[in-house]
């Protein structure tokens, strides 16, 4: 009991302490480059991430997150079907046929829509 109360105690003591040194060292030992290309802010395409609050967005990056959500929460349903499948039996077998073939359905819209065409 001891041992293990002073390896899980060593552990926390590396994490809490040795992990933020080493991120904090890296300042002093790593490169530096400092140029204004460098400094630069890009996220995502575009250049200028600042702008006027009225200045038009580009709808993209918003259907790009719906889509990524709408198949993302699928997994939430795929998990509990498949845990519950020798007591669902074929009823339930052809309920999640039916649900992936929406879902499947869904993608193909997304596809032949461009939505996720950026050029």
């Amino acid at each position: 009991m001891t041992g293990s109360l002073l390896l899980s105690s060593a552990i926390i003591a590396i994490l809490v302490v040795g992990l933020p040194a080493v991120f904090h060292l890296t300042r002093y030992i790593g490169a530096k480059s400092d140029n204004v290309r460098k400094n630069e802010v890009y996220e995502s395409g575009v250049r200028k991430t600042v702008k006027d609050p009225f200045d038009a967005f580009n709808v993209r990056f918003f259907l790009v997150g719906v889509v990524f959500l709408i198949f993302d929460v699928e997994v939430l349903y795929l998990f509990p079907w498949a845990v519950e499948l020798r007591d669902l039996g074929w009823f339930g077998l052809m309920e999640m046929f039916v649900f992936m073939g929406l879902l499947v359905g869904g993608l193909v819209y997304v596809y032949r829509s461009r939505i996720l065409r950026w050029i």
